[in-house]
């Protein structure tokens, strides 16, 4: 364990603490790799989603009700 980790105390549902005890013996890693790497995934998704956001910032917002309509308008409905 490196010296810049940092110890927490995580409440698991049962089943899923079970499911990581499993893949843990399964693929060699400990419990808490196996769970780094799941928190890694999920902030780089995030952090993937804000800039898709950043990025469509400028694009034009339409509202429900004309997007229904423009639906309609076009046969999809």
């Amino acid at each position: 364990m490196s010296t810049l980790t940092k110890r927490a105390t995580v409440y698991l549902d049962p089943a899923l603490h079970k499911a990581l005890r499993l893949q843990s013996v399964e693929t060699s890693r400990s419990v808490s790799d196996l769970i780094n790497d799941a928190v890694r995934g999920e902030l780089a998704e995030d952090a993937s989603d804000l800039a898709l956001f950043d990025k469509r910032e400028n694009e034009p917002v339409v509202d429900f009700e004309t997007f229904v309509k423009g639906l309609k308008s076009d046969g999809l409905l």
